[in-house]
């Protein structure tokens, strides 16, 4: 569990990627100090900072106070928010901004905001003038402990989620624990998810913690820094060994194919579904079809699902509001979703809590007999 040790309170996660190597900063204070921080690492003394509608009325000014105080000069580009952001339309706006900004190699391109902004950002970031500098400022608690680690970058596509990106990795994290403070519960239940991810992947010790200390853990303070430092480690160190998820790095989707569907047959539609709540009925889904494939016991799927009902957490398809179609057309959205090699179907499964692997070929048969039980 000690997986950072704070030397303040603020604790660093270092991502050692060699000549892209980067900290990961956790703490309260981080977007007031975010202008030293960002200057004491990148040259650059130009930013875009690329924000949404939501969170610009809350943290814009003060970032913008930051670094004109370190002697940055910054243009804001304000998005709608909301997942249907990460698209075509958006991404060239954004890019025509950041050019407008005169931005050049050496500065940067700044995302504050979550899991959406961190995408869009980045995946501008990667491209304008064939890369710029990118600083993420993650706002939410799923954008901290996951989207904003790891340089996987992108838009949705009408075929599926997150299909058109490239890898960009950050120059610097910046993860604010204040700004968790002004979460709505669902949206920090839904950030929960990612946490919990990392214990069933390959962590049962931090499963077990998190059972026994979520509920200090959605109240903030040490508890909470913990979790999203453990989070953030394990992240980093499975990036580190398989940056472009040419093999282990695919762990980190554990509950995504199904969750991905399920997000693409509600259209992206927050009010229905969103990333996290996707991801958790999708865990669920990978352990309840793990135990059918006889790979696990059918009380891992039973203790994982107990868990995020506890939180809050939706952990069944009939849960999600509306009408879902029909199996066939998830299956259609889990065959186009990027996890899928040479037209074979890869699922991340597992044998026990904590003991998640990457399993190929798994049969198309097997998957839509499950979902077909499955569906509401």
């Amino acid at each position: 569990m000690n997986a950072v040790t704070p030397a303040s309170s603020v604790r660093k996660v270092h991502v050692p990627l060699g000549e892209r190597a980067y900290d990961i900063l956790i703490g309260p204070g981080l977007i007031a100090s975010a202008g030293s921080e960002i200057a004491s690492r990148i040259k650059g003394r130009k930013a875009a900072i690329i924000t949404d509608e939501h969170v610009a009325p809350l943290y814009l000014d003060a970032l913008k106070a930051s670094l004109d105080a370190a002697g940055i000069v910054s243009a804001a580009v304000v998005l709608p928010a909301g997942e249907k952001t990460k698209s075509f339309e958006h991404l060239v706006n954004v890019c025509d901004k950041v050019l407008e900004a005169r931005v050049e190699r050496n500065d940067y391109v700044i995302a504050l905001g979550g899991g959406v902004i961190g995408d869009l950002s980045g995946f501008a970031a990667g491209i304008v003038r064939r890369g710029v500098r990118f600083v993420q400022l993650p706002t939410s608690l799923l954008a901290q402990v996951d989207s904003s680690v790891g340089g996987k970058t992108g838009i949705n596509s009408r075929h599926g989620k997150n299909l058109i990106g490239v890898f960009h990795q950050p120059d610097l994290v910046l993860a604010d624990t204040d700004v968790l403070n002004t979460l709505s519960e669902r949206e920090f239940r839904a950030g929960y998810a990612e946490v919990a991810k990392y214990g069933l992947i390959d962590k049962p010790d931090f499963f077990s913690w998190l059972e026994k200390n979520w509920q200090a853990v959605f109240a903030g303070g040490s508890a909470r820094s913990e979790a999203i430092a453990v989070s953030c480690q394990a992240k980093a160190d499975v990036v580190v060994a398989d940056e472009r998820e040419n093999g282990q790095r695919a762990l980190l989707n554990l509950g995504h194919t199904f969750g991905h569907a399920l997000e693409a047959a509600t259209a992206y539609d927050s009010r229905r579904l969103v990333h996290g709540e996707g991801v958790s009925i999708g865990m669920v889904l990978a352990h309840e079809f793990s135990a059918r494939m006889n790979l696990a016991s059918p009380d891992d799927a039973r203790r994982v699902e107990a868990h995020l009902k506890t939180v809050g957490l939706p952990t069944r398809m009939a849960e999600i509001p509306g009408t879902l179609p029909p199996a066939e057309v998830l299956m259609d959205a889990i065959a186009q979703d990027k996890k899928v090699k040479g037209g074979k179907l890869t699922f991340i499964l597992t044998r026990g809590i904590g003991q998640s692997f990457v399993a190929d070929d798994v049969p198309a048969s097997e998957v839509i007999s499950f979902l077909k039980e499955k569906h509401p």
